[in-house]
Protein backbone atom coordinates (compact mmCIF):
# COMPACT_ATOMS: atom_id res chain seq x y z
CA UNK A 1 0.00 0.00 0.00
CA UNK A 2 2.90 2.36 0.63
CA UNK A 3 3.83 2.14 -3.08
CA UNK A 4 0.23 2.99 -4.02
CA UNK A 5 0.32 5.97 -1.64
CA UNK A 6 3.50 7.19 -3.37
CA UNK A 7 1.72 6.88 -6.73
CA UNK A 8 -1.21 8.89 -5.35
CA UNK A 9 1.20 11.68 -4.41
CA UNK A 10 2.29 11.84 -8.06
CA UNK A 11 -1.32 12.35 -9.11
CA UNK A 12 -1.77 15.25 -6.71
CA UNK A 13 1.35 16.96 -8.08
CA UNK A 14 -0.28 17.13 -11.52
CA UNK A 15 -3.64 18.31 -10.16
CA UNK A 16 -5.35 14.94 -10.27
CA UNK A 17 -7.26 13.40 -7.38
CA UNK A 18 -4.60 11.51 -5.40
CA UNK A 19 -5.38 7.88 -6.08
CA UNK A 20 -2.60 5.39 -6.68
CA UNK A 21 -2.55 1.72 -7.58
CA UNK A 22 -0.07 -1.10 -8.04
CA UNK A 23 -0.39 -4.60 -9.45
CA UNK A 24 1.61 -7.34 -7.76
CA UNK A 25 2.35 -10.80 -9.12
CA UNK A 26 1.47 -13.94 -7.16
CA UNK A 27 4.90 -13.84 -5.48
CA UNK A 28 4.52 -10.16 -4.54
CA UNK A 29 6.72 -8.73 -7.29
CA UNK A 30 5.69 -5.27 -8.48
CA UNK A 31 4.42 -5.58 -12.05
CA UNK A 32 2.96 -2.14 -12.67
CA UNK A 33 1.89 1.09 -11.05
CA UNK A 34 -0.48 3.89 -11.91
CA UNK A 35 -2.02 7.03 -10.55
CA UNK A 36 -4.95 9.14 -11.66
CA UNK A 37 -4.09 10.98 -14.88
CA UNK A 38 -7.48 12.32 -15.95
CA UNK A 39 -6.49 15.97 -15.63
CA UNK A 40 -3.02 15.37 -17.08
CA UNK A 41 -4.28 13.48 -20.13
CA UNK A 42 -7.87 14.63 -20.57
CA UNK A 43 -8.86 10.95 -20.57
CA UNK A 44 -11.88 10.16 -18.39
CA UNK A 45 -10.78 6.51 -18.15
CA UNK A 46 -7.30 7.35 -16.83
CA UNK A 47 -8.00 6.11 -13.32
CA UNK A 48 -5.12 4.66 -11.31
CA UNK A 49 -6.55 1.13 -11.36
CA UNK A 50 -7.18 1.05 -15.10
CA UNK A 51 -3.71 2.35 -15.88
CA UNK A 52 -2.02 -0.12 -13.53
CA UNK A 53 -4.05 -3.02 -14.98
CA UNK A 54 -3.23 -1.98 -18.57
CA UNK A 55 0.48 -1.73 -17.76
CA UNK A 56 0.56 -5.10 -15.98
CA UNK A 57 -1.22 -6.78 -18.89
CA UNK A 58 1.22 -5.21 -21.36
CA UNK A 59 4.18 -6.40 -19.30
CA UNK A 60 2.81 -9.95 -19.07
CA UNK A 61 1.66 -9.97 -22.68
CA UNK A 62 -1.84 -11.11 -21.80
CA UNK A 63 -5.09 -9.65 -20.52
CA UNK A 64 -5.70 -12.28 -17.86
CA UNK A 65 -4.09 -11.24 -14.58
CA UNK A 66 -4.90 -14.37 -12.59
CA UNK A 67 -2.76 -14.69 -9.49
CA UNK A 68 -2.26 -10.91 -9.33
CA UNK A 69 -3.24 -8.49 -6.59
CA UNK A 70 -4.37 -4.92 -7.23
CA UNK A 71 -3.56 -2.55 -4.36
CA UNK A 72 -5.27 0.84 -4.52
CA UNK A 73 -5.56 3.75 -2.12
CA UNK A 74 -9.29 4.35 -2.72
CA UNK A 75 -12.12 1.87 -3.20
CA UNK A 76 -12.60 1.30 -6.96
CA UNK A 77 -15.49 2.95 -8.82
CA UNK A 78 -17.85 1.02 -11.10
CA UNK A 79 -15.63 1.49 -14.16
CA UNK A 80 -12.56 0.24 -12.32
CA UNK A 81 -14.53 -2.59 -10.73
CA UNK A 82 -15.52 -3.70 -14.23
CA UNK A 83 -11.88 -3.60 -15.34
CA UNK A 84 -10.92 -5.66 -12.28
CA UNK A 85 -13.50 -8.32 -13.07
CA UNK A 86 -12.61 -8.39 -16.77
CA UNK A 87 -8.86 -8.69 -16.08
CA UNK A 88 -9.40 -11.63 -13.70
CA UNK A 89 -7.34 -10.08 -10.90
CA UNK A 90 -7.45 -12.49 -7.95
CA UNK A 91 -7.39 -9.98 -5.14
CA UNK A 92 -8.19 -6.32 -4.55
CA UNK A 93 -6.73 -4.51 -1.55
CA UNK A 94 -7.86 -0.96 -0.89
CA UNK A 95 -7.34 1.70 1.74
CA UNK A 96 -10.11 4.31 2.00
CA UNK A 97 -13.77 3.56 1.44
CA UNK A 98 -15.62 5.66 -1.13
CA UNK A 99 -19.16 6.14 0.17
CA UNK A 100 -20.11 8.24 -2.88
CA UNK A 101 -18.84 6.06 -5.73
CA UNK A 102 -17.33 2.86 -4.28
CA UNK A 103 -18.08 -0.37 -6.14
CA UNK A 104 -16.22 -2.86 -3.96
CA UNK A 105 -18.50 -2.92 -0.94
CA UNK A 106 -19.59 0.64 -0.08
CA UNK A 107 -22.19 1.96 -2.49
CA UNK A 108 -22.14 -1.08 -4.79
CA UNK A 109 -20.33 -4.40 -4.74
CA UNK A 110 -19.66 -5.02 -8.42
CA UNK A 111 -16.48 -7.02 -7.85
CA UNK A 112 -18.30 -9.65 -5.78
CA UNK A 113 -21.57 -9.73 -7.71
CA UNK A 114 -22.54 -13.40 -7.98
CA UNK A 115 -23.99 -12.83 -11.45
CA UNK A 116 -20.53 -12.16 -12.86
CA UNK A 117 -18.10 -14.82 -13.99
CA UNK A 118 -15.20 -13.68 -11.78
CA UNK A 119 -15.19 -12.48 -8.19
CA UNK A 120 -11.86 -11.45 -6.66
CA UNK A 121 -11.13 -11.52 -2.97
CA UNK A 122 -11.49 -8.04 -1.44
CA UNK A 123 -9.45 -6.78 1.51
CA UNK A 124 -10.43 -3.36 2.85
CA UNK A 125 -9.08 -0.74 5.20
CA UNK A 126 -5.32 -1.21 4.66
CA UNK A 127 -3.65 2.02 5.84
CA UNK A 128 -7.13 3.50 5.60
CA UNK A 129 -6.40 6.61 7.66
CA UNK A 130 -3.36 7.54 5.60
CA UNK A 131 -5.20 6.99 2.33
CA UNK A 132 -8.24 8.98 3.47
CA UNK A 133 -6.07 11.80 4.84
CA UNK A 134 -4.29 12.14 1.51
CA UNK A 135 -7.65 12.72 -0.19
CA UNK A 136 -8.92 15.05 2.55
CA UNK A 137 -5.78 17.18 2.34
CA UNK A 138 -6.03 17.40 -1.45
CA UNK A 139 -9.65 18.59 -1.43
CA UNK A 140 -9.09 20.95 1.51
CA UNK A 141 -6.35 22.71 -0.47
CA UNK A 142 -8.66 23.12 -3.46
Amino acid sequence: MRLAIEEAQRAALSGDVPVGAVVLSADGTLLAAGHNEREATGDPTAHAEVLAIRRAAALLGQWRLGGCTLVVTLEPCTMCAGAIVQSRVDRVVYGARDEKAGAAGSLWDVVRDRRLNHRPEVITGVLERECAQQLTDFFRER
